[in-house]
Parts: C-alpha cells; structure tokens; sequence
C-alpha cells in the first residue's frame, strides 16, 4: 500500500478482500505505519462493500493481529458510523447464530471460528463506541423477538430459528446494555 489510498466507489467486495488480505499481511510484517493504516482502513469502510470486505477477511483471519485491533484500526472504523456499526451487529448476529449451527453439526472447529468472529466483533463494538451501535443492535434485538421491524428481512433471508434469534437477541441485548441503554 501506498500513502495514497483510494478504494473506488465501484470497488466489488471480492477486491476489497484482496486489499484487506494484503493489509493484515503488511500489519502483521509492521510494513505500514500508524497513520498509513488507519487511511488504509478509511478508505476501505466508506464504501459498503469496502467494509463488507474488510470485516469478513479481518474479523476471520486466522492469525492473531485482530484479536488486539491498535488505536489507528478504531479510529478508522469510527470514520464510517453507519455502515460500521450495521455490519458490526450483522456480524455478531451471524457469528453467533452461526456457532450454534456448527455445534449441531457437532463441527467444532467451524463453531470455534465462528467464537472468534463473535469475540473480535464485541471487542470491536466495545472499543468504537459508535451511539448508531445501539439503535441499531436494538433494532435488531427487536426483530429478532418479534420477526417485524427493520431486519425482519435479514433474518429470515438466512433462515435463523427460535434458538438462533434468541441468541441474537441476547447478543443485541448486551451491547445495549455495554453501551448504557439496557432493553
């Protein structure tokens, strides 16, 4: 990467995994200062599927740099508040309605990575204290209970049961209630 980072508006999120597989690499080998990085990051979540890219590529990269994201990566993810924190609450729903699936499936190393996202993606919700966090994981939590509102649609587009949406909505809970707005 250079100092200059442009993603296009275009940008398909097949790149923006390439681009995202390239960055962990350079974090990992400290080929990109601070302020290199968080441009990097920017770049790459203000477009949707820059973000989308970033996320399942970082939040699932089997090697550790994710599990302690710097001040440069939360700076980042606050650049874009709105598509963050809507990809942050998808990504914790999935996660954990996802761990659930692979546990039945008696598939525990598909169900530890799916831990892993849930943990790295709290640990995220945590550190970026976005205020759209909260309305939208109680949005979520609501409709995860009541099959109507806002992500009705995303729920039942992965087809999650009553077990999975309880989790869900257990998960939503807990950010609210981190972020000082208990349901």
């Amino acid at each position: 990467m250079t100092s200059t980072h442009i993603v296009p508006d275009d940008l398909s999120f097949e790149a923006a995994i390439t681009q995202t597989e390239a960055l962990i690499a350079q974090m990992e080998q400290r080929q990109l200062s601070e302020p290199d990085l968080e441009a990097a990051i920017t770049a790459l979540v203000a477009t949707e599927n820059g973000a989308r890219g970033f996320f399942v590529t970082y939040l699932t990269d089997a090697r550790s740099i994710a599990d302690q994201p710097t001040a440069a990566v939360i700076r980042a993810l606050r650049s874009s508040p709105d598509i963050v924190s809507e990809l942050l609450v998808k990504n914790l729903a999935m996660s954990s309605a996802m761990a659930i699936t692979h546990r039945r499936n008696q598939n525990q190393d598909l169900a530890a990575g799916s831990d892993r996202v849930q943990s790295r993606t709290l640990a995220l919700i945590q550190q970026v204290q976005l205020e759209q966090l909260r309305t939208k994981a109680i949005q979520l939590g609501d409709s995860a209970a009541t099959n109507h509102g806002n992500y009705a649609t995303f729920l039942n587009r992965w087809g999650y049961d009553q077990e999975q949406r309880q989790v869900i909505q257990q998960q939503m809970q807990r950010i609210t209630r981190a972020m000082g707005a208990g349901v």
